[in-house]
């Protein structure tokens, strides 16, 4: 279970985890052949692993129209209900995050932007037991928000749950593959598959290897590792403090989970109701053991100190420390904010930086598939006024063209 840590030792664990990567050596080799052997004999190759890992026997690669259609009549209607309550929540929000275009013009130059859409996105959304619903839908309708025209689903889980939400998302491409082989699929094209811009979604450690390799050739959203979540807390309810941790700790046996706290007294209170809650959690239990901890820090300052260190994917924060936090994919404020309701259906994206990368990006929002390109438009004046600046800046840089072409143009350059 969990240790609880002070001074020395907790300062130490703290820069130890700071300290970690994304490894993914053994998968990268993997990793490596399934995409030079899917980049090279495209279906042919594409098929073989899908019938090895994907299960996919004889079926198709694409769902059809009709497979969808059919899932979606067999789903109960309670079910679809929750859904589309959760789906105009996650709308609402990613309508607010979109950027806008604008111009401006003053001294005869107008500056401005433009916001395009990528022309194509593929939403990878992880196999395993149970349809993940909530990637479905935190990708696509976020793709949807910035009016991406093509938008397909790569699954090797086609439960009639998740198929049934395609369907209602408007979803036209639906493909029964996963891992690297469908990252290869995407990244470079093959006969059935039509390559695509961009990749985005969590997955397993062969497909996260795989997106790291087609990179330079097809763009990604993140690399995404164990779940973490960090709760600052010293004077919160321990039963809702203990509950959140054992929630995203059952996610892998890997995932990180720490409270940091002044107080002794919540510490030992929160470590006693995790031996409660996990008790029949088993994938929870291992996570706590292996990556858990409660630091107990010596103020308030140095436990938000501690928090931005390890800049965690969820954080949940006293209402007091929010402009604190400089390094988290979501922040959650307060006893009410129970991280699992950011998972699911309160709003905001749940495709969220770790491994410490929420140092230098936030979670999956409309700015991932939309490209700010600017514009500028000067007239005869406007180029004047600046013409002096531009030549002088060329010259000194030895590019005497670039200064010849303002010259061109101006009186005063």
């Amino acid at each position: 279970m969990m240790r609880i840590l002070d001074k020395r030792d907790a300062e130490e664990w703290v820069l130890q985890t700071t300290r970690r990567k994304l490894r993914f050596e053994a998968q990268q080799r993997v990793a490596e052949r399934i995409v030079h052997e899917v980049r090279s004999r495209g279906d042919a190759a594409l098929r073989e692993y899908a019938r090895q890992f994907d299960k996919l026997g004889d079926n198709s690669l694409r769902v059809s129209a009709a497979e969808m259609s059919r899932a979606r009549r067999s789903v109960p209607p309670e079910l679809m209900s929750h859904v589309k309550r959760a789906s105009e929540n996650i709308r609402r929000f990613a309508q607010r995050q979109r950027p806008t275009a604008r111009s401006r013009t003053r001294d005869g130059i107008t500056l401005g932007q433009l916001v395009i859409p990528l022309d194509s996105v593929a939403c990878y959304v992880p196999g395993g037991r149970y349809p993940l619903l909530s990637t479905l839908l935190m990708t696509v309708i976020t793709a949807q928000v910035a009016d991406v025209p093509r938008i397909c689903v790569i699954s090797p889980n086609t439960k009639p749950e998740l198929l049934a939400v395609a369907h209602v998302l408007g979803i036209k491409e639906f493909y029964r593959i996963g891992g690297a082989q469908a990252i290869a699929a995407l990244a470079y094209g093959t006969a059935s598959i039509s390559r695509v811009d961009k990749i985005v979604g969590p997955g397993n450690a062969y497909m996260t290897a795989a997106k790291k390799l087609v990179a330079f050739d097809c763009a990604i959203d993140m690399l995404a590792g164990p779940t973490e979540t960090v709760i600052v807390s010293h004077r919160g309810n321990v039963r809702y403090i203990a509950a959140d941790l054992v929630a995203q700790a059952e996610h892998d046996p890997d995932c990180l989970s720490v409270l940091i706290t002044r107080s002794a007294k919540l510490a030992a209170g929160v470590f006693d109701e995790l031996q409660v809650l996990a008790a029949n959690n088993c994938i929870a239990q291992q996570a706590l053991a292996n990556n858990g901890c409660i630091l107990v820090a010596g103020s308030r300052d140095q436990a938000m100190q501690w928090a931005n260190e390890l800049a965690p994917e969820h954080i949940t924060v006293d209402e007091r420390d929010v402009k604190r936090v400089r390094h988290a994919g979501s922040v959650f404020v307060g006893d009410y904010s129970a991280q699992a309701a950011g998972d699911y259906a309160s709003g905001p994206n749940h495709v969220l930086p770790t491994g410490g990368a929420a140092r230098f990006r936030g979670g999956l929002s409309v700015l991932d598939f939309v490209k700010i390109i600017t514009v500028q438009k000067l007239s005869r004046a406007g180029l004047d006024r600046i013409a002096p600046t531009i030549s002088a800046l060329a010259e000194v840089e030895g590019l005497e063209a670039h200064a010849e072409s303002i010259r061109l143009r101006c009186t005063h350059a």
